[in-house]
């Protein structure tokens, strides 16, 4: 990495640094510089301060906008493969295809001989070892460990039955365009007034992030005995 300014190569050393000293002061997360913990209390808040020229659509970060309008008003391509015809709306989705050209396979898993391109497969891959399933069947709820797999049982159990309205914040398929309606209402529309966590110190502005976060304290035992190291869940 070069920089032309002193700031800038100061900025970059930071992502180098497991330093966090930007605490949240609404759940327990912590950040390397200000302005990630600047956006990331604006997911508490429901705070969107960029706002699309071209549309109605607001952000909470800058970046987020810059790739709304790449992939939805400008269709700009600005990152180019110097190997073949590739080009991609995001850095990141660059560098993930540089590596089926390399080879490289930088994300190992601990536990087996399997390396990734890219950090989200091996967190899919660890899902094979620790049992987990985050998946979940929206017609009858059966759990499954990844969406390939949920969505094969999708099509071959429910067939016709499927619900064709999808919910454009979360997984959820309703029948009718009025059910979809009510579940954007009820889950993912901005409350003034933030609900709290009773186990911790997070507090949410929509009802569905909330849920998913009360899903972490599921398996959590946070009753310990004080005259042994026995723990429990109640």
């Amino acid at each position: 990495f070069t920089a032309v300014k002193l700031s800038s190569l100061r900025r970059h050393l930071k992502t180098h640094s497991d330093e966090k000293r930007h605490a949240c002061h609404l759940c327990p997360k912590a950040f390397r510089t200000a302005t990630l913990l600047h956006n990331h209390v604006n997911t508490h808040t429901g705070n969107k301060p960029h706002k699309c020229s071209e549309c109605d659509t607001a952000f909470v970060t800058r970046g987020e906008l810059s790739r709304h309008r790449r992939y939805k008003h400008t269709l700009e391509k600005p990152f180019k493969c110097t190997i073949c015809e590739y080009s991609s709306v995001e850095a990141s989705k660059m560098r993930r295809h540089v590596r089926s050209h390399t080879g490289e396979r930088p994300y190992p898993c601990a536990q087996c001989s399997y390396a990734s391109k890219d950090a989200y497969k091996l967190k899919r891959h660890m899902l094979t070892h620790t049992g987990e399933k985050h998946y979940e069947c929206y017609v009858c709820q059966a759990r499954f460990t990844q969406s390939g797999t949920m969505k094969m049982h999708v099509l071959q159990k429910h067939g016709e039955n499927v619900p064709k309205h999808q919910c454009p914040h979360c997984s959820t398929f309703l029948s009718r365009k009025s059910d979809l309606g009510v579940h954007l209402r009820n889950l993912h529309s901005y409350m003034e007034e933030a609900v709290k966590c009773r186990d911790c110190e997070a507090a949410f502005h929509e009802r569905y992030a909330f849920l998913q976060h009360r899903k972490t304290h599921r398996n959590e035992k946070r009753f310990k005995c004080a005259q042994c190291s026995c723990t429990c869940n109640q």
